[in-house]
């Protein structure tokens, strides 16, 4: 997740596992840190495909991190965040009076990112024009400044990154297909967080690390809460959520409802549940054999939504609605398919 147009080299220090970045359990995720292991010892170019806020620049900076190109200059660039007329200007530098404000000599991206790994984020949004000339770079390898006339010669490693659907735009037009086959030598599909919940509760241990101050907790019903958002703003929602919850409630343990009051979610006052009891039915008439355990089995299905309902989802004061132990509630919810109520 860039925000800044560029990074700078910095100094080589040990860098991050894959582990210790691409954070989860879930099978969609070791699926993802296997293909990472195997992409990063080669300088294919690679484009990594996904939702806005999934976290495609992790996994590029994974990548390198587990590169041969390690130790080299890792830079990262903004292709949506860059006005048009500086694109070039950032990607391959200047010369001194190439143009109005151009006072010194400037290197550009690939320049700065010689021997190590260029990110260029968003590439979706690159000019028509821009891809014409990044495509002439990557088949040849040289580069020339704005002003300059002559070729330098850049050994880099392109990651790129997209939320864009490449295969639409390239049928609008908008993308050329041979840049594509030059970026896309290996794609990598980074999941939405809908698609991984389970790996919500390492998310959060990952992003109070090292926090000074109080942490909050979750308690279960909140951690339930949690995977039943549909994070349309995905991990960096999530981030932004857990930031939250440690300001207005550090030091203490959030249940369900105040899980709805960090995601914003109103949730309608009800009247106190009525006591449950049952209801008298009429006379029956055994003239026909009776299916009591559907009968039964109906009945307890009413007054569990009924309880679900007036604890406004939350599983442990429904239980207690219920008098039934929590355990038994959510046995009960799955036997009838309630999990997806309950949020």
């Amino acid at each position: 997740m860039v925000t800044s147009t560029a990074q700078a080299p910095a100094k080589f220090e040990k860098p991050l596992s894959i582990e210790d970045m691409l954070i989860g359990k879930s099978p969609i995720m070791g699926t993802l840190r296997d293909m990472v292991r195997r992409v990063a010892n080669s300088s294919a170019s690679v484009m990594i495909c996904g939702p806005s806020g999934s976290g495609k620049e992790v996994v590029a900076r994974a990548i390198h991190n587990a590169s041969p190109r390690a130790s080299k200059p890792y830079v990262a660039l903004n292709c949506g965040a860059i006005p048009a007329e500086l694109i070039e200007s950032e990607l391959f530098g200047h010369e001194r009076g190439a143009f109005t404000g151009a006072q010194t000599r400037r290197t550009g991206h690939f320049e700065n990112a010689d021997k190590g790994t260029l990110f260029l984020d968003e590439i979706g949004d690159m000019r028509f024009d821009m891809q014409v000339k990044l495509l002439r770079v990557l088949e040849d390898g040289l580069i020339s400044r704005i002003g300059g006339n002559s070729n330098i010669p850049v050994d880099v490693r392109i990651i790129s990154a997209t939320h864009q659907k490449i295969d639409k735009a390239i049928l609008d037009g908008r993308f050329r297909e041979d840049l594509f086959f030059r970026l896309g030598v290996v794609v990598l599909q980074v999941p939405d967080l809908a698609q991984r919940v389970e790996d919500i509760p390492q998310l959060i241990a990952h992003f109070q690390k090292g926090r000074t101050g109080q942490i909050c907790h979750f308690d279960t019903d909140a951690l339930q809460r949690l995977s039943m958002h549909d994070w349309p703003g995905n991990v960096r929602e999530l981030r932004n959520v857990i930031e939250r919850a440690n300001i207005l409630f550090g030091g203490e343990t959030i249940d369900a409802f105040g899980v709805d009051q960090l995601l914003g979610k109103t949730m309608p006052k009800l009247a106190p549940l009525p006591v449950l009891s049952v209801v008298e039915s009429a006379p029956v008439s055994f003239n026909a054999p009776i299916d009591l355990k559907a009968q039964v089995e109906r009945m307890e299905l009413e007054r569990i939504q009924m309880a679900l309902h007036h604890a406004e989802g939350v599983i442990s004061e429904a239980a207690r609605l219920l008098t039934l132990k929590r355990t038994t509630l959510i046995e009960k919810m799955r036997k009838y398919r309630l999990e997806k109520i309950a949020a």
